[in-house]
């Protein structure tokens, strides 16, 4: 009898342990149905989808008529509505002032700061190529945590310039804000420095390869920049480069630079041949297209439409038509222009697809920074980061900037509806 009773305990944590393994347990947390939703750039569309997620994570999507929401579930309905996988701005600056001392703003400050900048317009994650480290971690480390509602953030903590390559247009804000960012002198310094930032947190390393001053354009000393991107690679980290005109391309290209942050307005058409050799580097770029017509505000409208139409976007439309990896970014938070509607017009004057420019937000970004296991995509067992929207981009692509709700790890971090009572 007494080995009888004794083995009762263990049968009961053995029925209790199935029991805690049965379908209703493991129902997603989320469920939206009814949606137009494009699982990629290059997948067939799925005209009445369904998709689940649980615990973070894509658990199934297909046709509506084949997925039901398990019960419990919250279910949003998307009758209507075009989903995507969660956008990425591979360009953004966490540097506003009401994103700055962290540690004395409270969730809500911060939270409000980074929809307004980025969840609202459909972004999940960010790629941020400029900033003071400590206080960019500590942003994202309250969010890890769940304390604060915003984006996955990569960041390249302070950017690298070397001896008296302070760019003009930052210098006042930094003195403003007593932020020191240190010129680097040699490449030595160059090397310890990046060791140090990769150490404290950093995803990558922005160089100005060509920094604006008062009167020039100064191009870092290629021995310098091929020692910090070298060090860079060494950790396994990408590299951006400010490239200010045609001398920064070509020192990014020596240097062995990942990604261009900008197009070149400065630098004259490219030419077959250097778009060729961009091309053979597997370099990235970064049109940041409004961010021209915020910097050329005074010029006459004639003016700044002939220097788009005959330069700028004829290096995105040549880059782009000979198969050049595009990623999207704004340069929000340098600028504080934030509605990325204007970004997609000018992309698609350029020439570029409905695919492409979500190739740009999704796809190339996740295949760029090594997340294609995760992000990118709409499909089982991928992060549950996407965007819901209430137009169809296929159509007119400003409709990526009409969000309607923008869901990381499977919870809903922006809602128009909710910000609309």
């Amino acid at each position: 009898m007494r080995n009888r009773f004794t083995i009762l305990p263990f049968l009961l944590l053995i029925l209790l342990a199935c029991g805690s393994t049965r379908a209703s347990d493991l129902a997603p947390d989320l469920v939206l149905t009814g949606a137009k939703i494009y699982p990629s750039p290059t997948e067939p569309v799925i005209e009445n989808g369904t998709i689940l997620m649980h615990e973070g994570r894509i658990v199934a999507v297909g046709p509506t008529a084949k997925i039901k929401a398990p019960r419990g579930a919250q279910v949003i309905d998307c009758k209507g509505l075009v989903v995507t996988a969660g956008f990425w701005n591979s360009h953004v600056h966490i540097l506003t002032p009401g994103l700055l001392h962290a540690e004395k703003l409270s969730s809500e400050q911060i939270a409000g700061q980074l929809e307004e900048m980025f969840t609202r317009w459909g972004f999940t994650t960010v790629f941020d190529i400029g900033s003071v480290l400590q206080n960019t971690t500590l942003i994202r480390h309250r969010i890890e945590t769940g304390e604060v509602k915003g984006p996955r953030i990569l960041t390249t903590g302070e950017p690298f310039w070397g001896k008296g390559g302070t760019p003009i247009y930052v210098k006042g804000f930094l003195e403003a804000n007593h932020i020191n960012i240190p010129d680097v002198e040699s490449p030595v310094q160059g090397g310890d420095r990046v060791r140090q930032e990769i150490h404290d947190g950093a995803d990558g390393i922005k160089i100005f390869a060509g920094s604006v001053e008062a009167n020039s354009i100064l191009i870092m000393p290629l021995d310098l920049a091929k020692a910090i991107v070298a060090e860079a690679h060494r950790e396994g980290k990408p590299v951006f480069a400010h490239p200010a005109n045609q001398r920064g391309i070509e020192l990014a290209l020596q240097s062995g630079v990942d990604i261009l942050a900008h197009t070149t307005p400065d630098g004259g058409s490219w030419s077959p041949a250097l778009v060729e050799r961009l091309k053979l580097a597997h370099m990235a770029l970064i049109p940041t297209l409004t961010l021209w017509h915020v910097e050329t505000r005074n010029l006459p409208p004639a003016e700044f439409e002939k220097g788009m139409n005959e330069v700028v976007l004829p290096q995105l439309r040549t880059y782009s038509e000979a198969g050049g990896q595009i990623l999207f970014g704004t340069d929000v938070g340098y600028i504080e222009q934030s509605d990325t509607s204007e970004e997609f017009t000018w992309m698609s004057r350029a020439g570029m697809t409905f695919q492409q420019i979500l190739a740009s937000l999704t796809t190339s970004p996740a295949e760029r920074f090594a997340f294609t296991s995760r992000s990118g995509r709409i499909a089982k067992e991928m992060d549950a980061d996407l965007v819901v929207l209430t137009a169809d981009p296929a159509l007119d692509t400003s409709a990526f900037s009409k969000v309607r709700y923008t869901i990381r790890a499977g919870k809903v971090i922006y809602s128009e509806i909710s910000n609309a009572r």
